[in-house]
């Protein structure tokens, strides 16, 4: 059945799926999920939304963890989300570093017009963006994503910065902003 973007929620991973670390999420006992996003992931999708991620992950570039570990860790994160009614449609991840010079790593769109492709979309416009940090929101922005702030995370410490946040809406976490929407978007 054919979606728009305004049914269209991106996440980004560490921090707002899951805790996040300054020294990276480096193995599968390392990735510890909020048990309300994954909850908050189960209501979107039966309220209609498909939830797709977009995810910086350096650490295979400085080789801190291999792509067979990524893998498992969103293996283990598709089952928990399944568990309680929900799915991933896309999950897109950059590889690479800060000094790479590729198109994908956030703030660049690249992630975001991989979604787009895969899920078949013309655009992003009134699709949400949902992060931690300054570059997920102005990934989404230029991709034409609605700017979603979490607290959780690093989403604190990016709010106490109040650099670039204009546009986005902010919530504690993934569930306070799931309630909105299902709330404001409701028939």
């Amino acid at each position: 059945m054919p979606f728009t973007a305004k049914k269209l929620v991106i996440l980004d991973r560490d921090g707002v799926i899951n805790q996040d670390s300054d020294h990276y999420i480096k193995t599968l006992d390392e990735w510890v999920p909020y048990p309300a996003s994954i909850a908050a992931i189960g209501e979107l999708t039966r309220a209609g939304y498909t939830v797709a991620l977009a995810t910086n992950q350096s650490g295979l570039a400085r080789g801190y963890f291999d792509e067979a570990t990524l893998t498992a860790m969103h293996e283990k994160l598709e089952r928990l989300v399944e568990n309680v009614g929900g799915k991933i449609a896309h999950i897109a991840f950059c590889p690479h570093g800060p000094s790479d010079d590729c198109s994908c790593r956030k703030p660049l769109p690249g992630l975001l017009l991989e979604i787009q492709s895969a899920l078949d979309l013309d655009s992003l416009d009134g699709s949400w963006m949902v992060g931690d940090s300054l570059r997920d929101l102005q990934a989404g922005e230029a991709a034409g994503s609605q700017p979603v702030l979490v607290k959780t995370g690093k989403g604190q410490r990016t709010l106490e910065k109040n650099e670039g946040l204009d546009n986005a809406r902010i919530f504690d976490d993934l569930a306070a902003f799931t309630r909105w929407l299902l709330k404001e978007c409701a028939h």
